[in-house]
C-alpha cells in the first residue's frame, strides 16, 4: 500500500470514527416539504435562494445550516478558484425536485460561455449528500482549468479551529497568508485597480477534508469519488472571500464528471436555545410590552417566563411571571408570546424563560428621548461626503474626491446599478471634468457613491423631523470653508439643520453643474468600489489631465484617472424627486441660511415650470434613476405646496391623486403632509386609504408573531418596517380612530430587538446589545458606526432567518444605508411624541 493509499485509509478510518457507520436500521436523509435536505440539527439546501443584485451575495447554490447557523453556500460550478462579488455564475434554467427518491436536479448554463450542466444531488447516509455535476457535452476547451465545482465555507464559523486533509492536519487562519500565483490578469473580484494579477494556491489537498473535526456545530466531511479536492482561501483576493473546497472539472468527459459526497453532523436531539425577542433598548411606562419567545421546532418543554427587576443592591425581584401564549409556527420555529404590559414601575428589568436570560433593560419615561442621538450626532457626520471628519482622538476620514467628477462614458452600463445613456445630456464629453460637483452629500452606505434618491430621501426625511419635532441638538461642529467636521463639538447651529444643508448642496450643485438632477457620482472601477477605510485616500483629489502620465502631478492636476464618475442621463423622476427636497430644504434654511433656502426654493419652481411645459425624460435604469414618475412628481408638488401656498402646486395634487390609485398608500406620508393645505374631498380619499392601510396592518399581527410587515427579498426587510412605523404614526395623528398607535411601537421593538433569529438592536450602539459588527466603510475591522440602521434579518429561503454577528460582509443583512439612518430620527422622535401624549 503506498503512503498515499494508507493516509486515505486511516483517514477513512478516523471519519468513521468520529461520525459513526451508517447501519442497515438507519435511513437516508430525506427531502421534506420545504425541498430541502433535513436531518437532525443539520440541513442542507439546494439552489433555493439566488442573489437578487450581483452575481455573488454567499446565498446561492449548495447551502448547509449546522445547529442553526449557515456555515456553507455557493455550492456550484465557478470560473476561480474563490470566486467573489463580480466574477460571473451561472443562470439557473430547471429545478427539478423528486421527494420519494431524495433526488434533487438544477440544470444551469453560462450562455456566454456556451456551457450547460446539471447539478444532482441524492441521500447518500443518515446525513450524507452525494452532490454531482452532470455535463451533456464536454467542457468548453476556453474553460478547461477554470471550470471548477466549489463549496465555500464561512470564514468565522472556522476561526480558532483544525481540519484534515486525507489525515493531514492543517488550521484554519485568522488571517489570509496563502502562496499566491502571480497572473498575467488582474481577477475582477481582487480590488485592485492597476498592476498584475495573483491567485491563491491551494492550502491543502486531498481527497478527503474533514473540517473542524473536534466541533459537531461545524464538522464537515467532504469526500471526492475520484479526483481531488483543495482547500483556498478567498480573503487573499478580498476581505469577504471564503474558505473553499474546490473540485476542478475534467477536459474531454460528458456525464457524471465531479462525484462528492458531503457528511454533514447531525446530532439527534439537539435543540437551539429558545431566543427572547424584545426590545434592547426598552419600554415606556404606558406601551405594550410584549416579548417574543422563538423555539426550535423540536422544543416541546413548557416553560414559564419571567419579568425580573434589578435591585440598586443587585438583589432580583420577580415583577411578572406565567406561562406565554402560544402563537403558532414561523418560518422554521415556534413562537409564544409573553404579555407583561401591567409592568409600569420604572427601572431596570430583564427576561428569563427556561435557562435563557436577556441582557438588561429599561422601563422609563424618555425611553425614545434621546435613543436617535447616534444616528443624528455620529452616523450622519461620519457618511459626510467632500468633508474632513474627526470625532476625539479619532479621523474617520479625510476629506475625499476634491476631484469630482469626470462625465461617464456613453452606452456604458456600470458598477452598482449606474448605466449612463446613448448621450451624456451635458455639455460635456465622456471624461471631461464637470466642475462644482465636490461639494455636499452623504457617502451611501458602506460604499462610497452619492446615490441622487438617497440624497433627496435624507433630505426630506431630516426636514419632516425638523417641522414636526423641533430637534434643536447641537454636538457636531460643521465648517464648510474649511470642510471639516468635529463630532461631540457644538458649534450653535442645530445638527439636523447642518445636515440639511448638506445634504441639499450636493442637490443644488447638480442643477448648477449640468442643468438637471443625474444619477450620481460613483467610483470608475470595481478596484476603487470595493475600497475599505478612508474614503479620502480612494482618489488622490486632483482632478485628472489626459495630457499627464499615470501618477504624474503638475500644475494641480494628476494623470491618474482616479476622479469619479457623474452619470448624467435625463430623467424627470430625478428631477422631481430633487426638487422635491430642494423645496422643503428651502423652508427648514429659512433664518439659518436664507440665501441658500431662496436659491433652493429659485431653483425647484423653474425645475417644475420647465418639466410641467413639456413631455418628461423617461430614462430608467436599476435603483439610480428614481421612482415612478407620477410619485416624485406628487412628493415635488406636496413640498413645493408647503414651501409656497401657490395653488397650481394643490391643483397638481388634485390630479395626481386618481392617477396614483393604489401607488399612493406607498408614500402616505407624503400624501398627509399636505392634508392641512387641501379641500375636504381629499381628506376624504385619504381617510378610505387609511381604512385600507389599517385592514392590512391587522393583518400583519396574523403573518407573523412580530406584527410588522418582513420582507422577504435579498435585502432584509428594516427599511419596510421603519416605513410602516412612519405611515402608522401619520395615519394615527391624522385618523387616530381608525388607526392605532401601536404600531408605532411594534415598529420600533423590531427595530431593537424583537424579531426573527436573535435579539439584537439593529441600530448600532441603541440598546444594551446591538450590531457591533456591520457593513460600513470600516468592515474590514469587523467594527460599527454608532446610530447605524442595518437591514436586518434575511429571509434564507425557504424558512431561515439570519443575521450574522460575526461577519460583517453580509450586505443583504449587515449595510448600513443613510436614509435608514434617518428615518430612524423620525420615527424614534414620533415614539416620544406619542409616549409624552404630544
Amino acid at each position: 500500500m503506498t503512503k498515499r493509499a494508507m493516509a486515505f485509509a486511516s483517514a477513512m478510518a478516523l471519519a468513521l470514527a468520529i461520525h459513526g457507520g451508517a447501519t442497515a436500521q438507519q435511513r437516508p436523509i430525506t427531502v421534506g416539504e420545504k425541498e430541502y435536505y433535513r436531518a437532525p440539527a443539520a440541513q442542507m439546501l439546494v439552489f433555493a435562494n439566488r442573489p437578487d443584485l450581483f452575481a455573488d451575495a454567499k446565498i446561492a447554490g449548495i447551502e448547509i445550516i449546522q445547529q442553526e447557523r449557515r456555515i456553507a453556500t455557493n455550492g456550484d460550478v465557478r470560473l476561480s478558484a474563490t470566486p467573489g462579488q463580480w466574477d460571473p455564475a451561472a443562470r439557473v434554467v430547471d429545478r427539478r425536485v423528486d421527494r420519494a427518491t431524495g433526488v434533487i436536479e438544477v440544470d444551469l448554463e453560462y450562455p456566454d460561455r456556451d456551457f450547460r450542466y446539471t447539478v444532482r444531488t441524492e441521500p447518500a447516509g443518515p446525513s450524507s449528500v452525494r452532490v454531482s455535476v452532470v455535463l451533456p457535452a464536454a467542457l468548453p476547451a476556453t474553460l478547461a482549468g477554470k471550470a471548477g465545482f466549489t463549496l465555500e465555507f464561512l470564514p468565522s464559523a472556522y476561526f480558532h479551529q483544525g481540519y484534515l486533509a486525507d489525515g493531514r492536519p492543517g488550521i484554519f487562519p485568522l488571517h489570509p497568508s496563502p502562496t499566491m500565483e502571480r497572473t498575467d490578469t488582474r481577477n475582477p473580484a481582487s480590488g485592485r485597480s492597476d498592476g498584475p494579477g495573483a491567485e491563491p494556491l491551494p492550502m491543502a489537498e486531498g481527497q478527503m477534508f474533514v473540517l473542524s473535526p473536534s466541533d459537531p456545530a461545524t464538522r464537515v466531511t467532504v469526500r471526492a469519488n475520484g479526483g481531488q479536492i483543495g482547500l483556498y482561501d478567498g480573503r487573499a483576493q478580498a476581505q469577504n472571500g471564503w474558505f473553499v473546497l474546490r473540485g476542478l472539472l475534467p477536459e474531454g468527459r460528458t456525464g457524471r464528471v465531479l462525484d462528492w459526497t458531503v457528511e454533514m453532523t447531525s446530532v439527534p436531539g439537539w435543540t437551539r436555545a429558545p431566543v427572547i425577542g424584545h426590545s434592547q433598548l426598552g419600554y415606556t411606562p404606558g406601551e405594550a410590552k410584549v416579548a417574543t419567545i422563538e423555539l426550535d421546532a423540536a422544543d416541546r418543554a413548557a416553560g414559564s417566563a419571567r419579568l425580573i427587576r434589578i435591585g440598586a443592591d443587585g438583589r432580583e425581584s420577580v415583577a411578572a411571571q406565567g406561562a406565554p401564549e402560544r402563537w403558532g409556527d414561523y418560518l422554521r420555529y415556534r413562537y409564544h408570546r409573553f404579555d407583561f404590559s401591567k409592568v409600569r414601575e420604572p427601572g431596570l428589568y430583564l427576561l428569563e424563560y427556561g435557562k435563557t436570560r436577556t441582557a438588561p433593560f429599561r422601563i422609563a419615561d424618555d425611553i425614545y428621548a434621546d435613543a436617535w442621538h447616534p444616528s443624528l450626532g455620529v452616523f450622519l457626520p461620519v457618511q459626510m461626503d467632500h468633508m474632513f471628519v474627526n470625532e476625539a482622538y479619532r479621523v474617520w476620514h479625510g476629506d475625499p474626491h476634491r476631484d469630482d467628477a469626470r462625465q461617464a462614458p456613453v452606452n456604458h452600463e456600470h458598477i452598482d446599478l449606474y448605466r449612463q445613456g446613448p448621450t451624456t445630456d451635458t455639455r460635456f464629453e465622456p471624461g471631461e471634468h464637470i466642475p462644482g460637483l465636490n461639494m455636499g452629500g452623504w457617502l451611501d452606505a458602506g460604499d462610497f457613491d452619492i446615490r441622487t434618491q438617497t440624497q433627496y430621501a435624507v433630505v426630506r426625511s431630516l426636514v419632516r423631523s425638523h417641522e414636526q419635532f423641533g430637534i434643536a441638538r447641537d454636538t457636531t461642529s460643521v465648517d464648510w470653508t474649511n470642510r471639516r467636521v468635529e463630532i461631540h463639538v457644538p458649534d450653535g447651529s442645530p445638527d439636523i439643520l447642518q445636515q440639511i444643508r448638506h445634504g441639499a448642496l450636493q442637490l443644488q450643485a447638480q442643477f448648477d453643474a449640468v442643468g438637471h438632477a443625474i444619477h450620481g457620482i460613483v467610483e470608475p472601477d470595481v478596484g476603487q468600489y470595493t475600497h475599505l477605510g478612508d474614503a479620502s485616500t480612494k482618489t488622490d483629489g486632483l482632478v485628472f489631465d489626459a495630457d499627464l502620465k499615470p501618477y504624474e502631478v503638475k500644475g494641480g492636476r494628476s494623470g491618474t484617472p482616479d476622479d469619479r464618475w457623474a452619470f448624467t442621463s435625463k430623467a424627470s423622476a430625478l428631477n422631481y424627486g430633487s426638487i422635491a427636497a430642494l423645496a422643503a430644504a428651502s423652508r427648514a434654511m429659512k433664518g439659518y441660511d436664507d440665501a441658500f433656502a431662496a436659491r433652493a426654493l429659485e431653483t425647484a419652481q423653474r425645475v417644475w415650470a420647465d418639466e410641467d411645459g413639456r413631455a418628461p425624460d423617461t430614462f430608467r435604469h436599476g435603483n439610480t434613476t428614481g421612482g415612478p414618475i407620477e410619485v416624485e412628481r406628487f412628493a415635488a408638488a406636496v413640498e413645493l405646496l408647503q414651501a409656497t401656498r401657490d395653488q397650481r402646486y394643490a391643483r397638481a395634487i388634485e390630479d395626481l391623486v386618481p392617477k396614483l390609485g393604489d401607488r399612493l398608500a406607498g408614500d402616505m406620508v407624503t400624501a398627509l403632509d399636505a392634508l392641512p393645505l387641501m379641500p375636504a374631498s381629499y381628506r376624504t380619499a385619504l381617510e378610505q386609504q387609511a381604512r385600507a392601510w389599517a385592514t392590512r396592518a391587522a393583518g400583519f399581527a396574523k403573518a407573523n408573531p412580530y406584527g410588522v410587515p418582513i420582507g422577504e427579498g435579498g435585502w432584509a426587510g428594516n427599511g419596510g418596517v421603519i416605513a410602516f412605523g412612519l405611515t402608522a404614526y401619520r395615519l394615527h395623528k391624522a385618523f387616530p380612530d381608525i388607526v392605532p398607535a401601536r404600531h408605532v411601537f411594534d415598529a420600533l421593538a423590531y427595530i431593537h430587538g424583537n424579531h426573527p433569529g436573535s435579539d439584537i438592536s439593529f441600530v448600532s450602539g441603541v440598546g444594551t446589545r446591538s450590531k457591533e459588527v456591520a457593513y460600513g466603510s470600516n468592515r474590514a475591522d469587523f467594527s460599527y458606526i454608532a446610530g447605524g440602521v442595518v437591514p436586518g434579518a434575511l429571509i434564507v429561503k425557504p424558512d431561515f432567518p439570519e443575521n450574522k454577528e460575526d461577519w460583517p460582509f453580509f450586505w443583504g443583512e449587515n449595510e448600513y444605508v443613510v436614509d435608514l439612518g434617518a428615518d430612524y430620527i423620525e420615527l424614534a422622535n414620533a415614539a416620544d411624541t406619542l409616549s409624552k401624549g404630544r
